[in-house]
């Protein structure tokens, strides 16, 4: 089967505008991100860490870790960080936690937010889990 010149012109066409498309999410991804720094750091959120997420995982752009003093703190923290974005203008964000304030969540879309006691950060370790590099040798995934 031949491709005719046209065909091959759309499918470059369209490959580009894939790209350019990705390019521009990411871009919404990053500008989101210090959006939500801004907010932590507003917040006194301590031991801010974001981990870029591409190519680890499909779930979002970015990954954004930091800690509260105190249950309380970590739920003020969660709360004014949810308040702060849908005002911003960000739609469909969920937050987890809000109960307990151990570890709060808030699922931005391009960006996931764990807030977290000092004690229970340090159990769970998120950090050393999505900070490493994805194994390069396919038959060492499970």
């Amino acid at each position: 089967m031949r491709t005719t010149p046209q065909a091959a012109a759309n499918a470059q066409s369209q490959t580009q505008g894939l790209k350019a498309a990705a390019a521009a999410n990411r871009e919404a991804a990053t500008a989101l991100l210090a959006t939500v720094l801004s907010i932590l750091d507003e917040a006194k959120a301590e031991e801010i860490v974001s981990i870029d997420l591409a190519g680890k995982s499909s779930i979002g752009d970015y990954m954004v870790i930091a800690s509260g003093r105190s249950d309380r703190h970590v739920g003020a923290i969660g709360d004014q960080l949810h308040r702060k974005l849908k005002e911003a203008g960000v739609t469909g964000i969920r937050a987890e936690g809000m109960e307990t304030c151990d570890w709060v969540l808030i699922d931005a879309g391009d960006i996931i937010v764990h807030i977290f006691r000092p004690e229970v950060r340090d159990f769970y370790k998120l950090e050393k889990m999505w900070s490493g590099d994805r194994p390069s040798d396919e038959s060492t995934a499970h």
